[in-house]
């Protein structure tokens, strides 16, 4: 059986008889189809990204799209007079996406051989394959969490963030606060369980155990009094970072036993583990019980077994180990930390749940 190919996480229009119909530096006015505009606002509902690849006047071009109403779908467009593999190359490459989940579009055939002979990965579509563009496969992502509607926004939110930080001089610490960044930690919801396994299946670098959980398996914890599914979510004022965050907890009388902390490696600069990290230090201390973390070294979490070693956590034996079940995997170390009250975050405001108490 054939391998199904990836879902395509950009789409790169070409404009000319493509997105619109006719031509604009030879006819001036030219209108999308209606199927076209509300296939560029279902893609956007889907998390698919979008971008454009086209030969003409930047500034006129640009403008056009604006007066459409459909500018502010595009990140990162590419409009002017070199060759469109060119173009649909640096777009991969500034969203650090596989050339293989990118697809281009475009009525001409000559250009899509162009992008087909230098970059063979991305799937090349005629303009009148557009009508069915959305049935595909390749374009129906079989879940569409909470933040992949909001994709496009965390995207363009991040590109300002990042044309900030350069223009910035002064210490890291203080471009932090410049961002008022705020996370909130809150109890996992059935609507959010998409993303959560989503976290757990795609944070590798961020991630203390590389155990999975299925949707199944958050639901049974959900359900479970003595489990807490925590979602940390992050925003500044460029806009939402989403959710960067998952903690699984289980609560015993003398133990809190994290049985997972992973976390997104786009807020690993911001410290978000770190403070998630604190925070829960924090709310042990205040309820009187020991720690207990599951950490399994993989070949890409170095950094998170790091951010257990600086919060405290260690090999030291403990008899609050008792009573807990066997690890999932032979190759899980139970870190032990006796928790001590923690100061709030230096470079961001914390707004999160209280797990004292129950």
């Amino acid at each position: 059986m054939a391998e199904q190919a990836p879902i395509v996480k950009c789409l790169v229009w070409d404009l000319d008889n493509t997105l619109w119909q006719g031509t604009l530096l030879e006819d001036g006015m030219v209108t999308p189809p209606a199927a076209v505009v509300e296939l560029i606002a279902e893609l956007d509902r889907r998390g698919i990204l979008q971008s454009v690849a086209s030969k003409n006047d930047h500034d006129q071009a640009w403008k056009q799209l604006e007066a459409l109403g459909v500018a502010e779908y595009f990140v990162l467009p590419r409009i002017g007079w070199g060759p469109k593999s060119d173009s649909v190359r640096e777009i991969a490459a500034e969203l650090n996406f596989a050339l293989d989940t990118i697809a281009f579009v475009d009525d001409q055939p000559a250009e899509r051989a162009e992008v087909q002979f230098h970059l063979p990965a991305v799937r090349c579509y005629a303009a009148e394959q557009l009508p069915e563009l959305a049935a595909l496969p390749e374009f129906s992502p079989a879940t569409v969490t909470v933040d992949a509607r909001r994709r496009r926004q965390m995207y363009q939110a991040g590109f300002r963030r990042k044309a900030a930080e350069a223009e910035f001089q002064g210490p890291s610490d203080d471009f932090l606060r410049s961002l008022d960044l705020v996370m909130h930690i809150e109890r996992a919801t059935e609507d959010e369980l998409s993303r959560v396994e989503e976290l757990t299946l795609r944070t590798s670098q961020m991630n203390a155990t590389g155990v999975h959980y299925s949707l199944s398996e958050l639901r049974t914890l959900l359900a479970d009094p003595r489990h807490e599914v925590l979602v940390t979510t992050l925003t500044d004022r460029f806009g939402p970072h989403g959710a960067v965050g998952l903690e699984l907890l289980e609560k015993r009388a003398h133990v809190w036993h994290l049985k997972l902390l992973a976390t997104s490696c786009r807020v690993v600069s911001f410290g978000a583990g770190s403070v998630i990290l604190g925070w829960l230090v924090d709310q042990a201390a205040h309820q009187g019980v020991h720690l207990i973390a599951d950490f399994r070294r993989t070949e890409r979490n170095r950094i998170m077994e790091i951010a257990y070693r600086l919060a405290g956590f260690t090999d030291e034996p403990c008899d609050c180990r008792a009573g807990l079940p066997a690890p999932p995997h032979e190759d899980i170390q139970r870190l032990h930390l006796l928790p001590a009250p923690c100061a709030p975050p230096p470079t961001m405001s914390l707004h999160a749940v209280s797990l004292q108490g129950a």
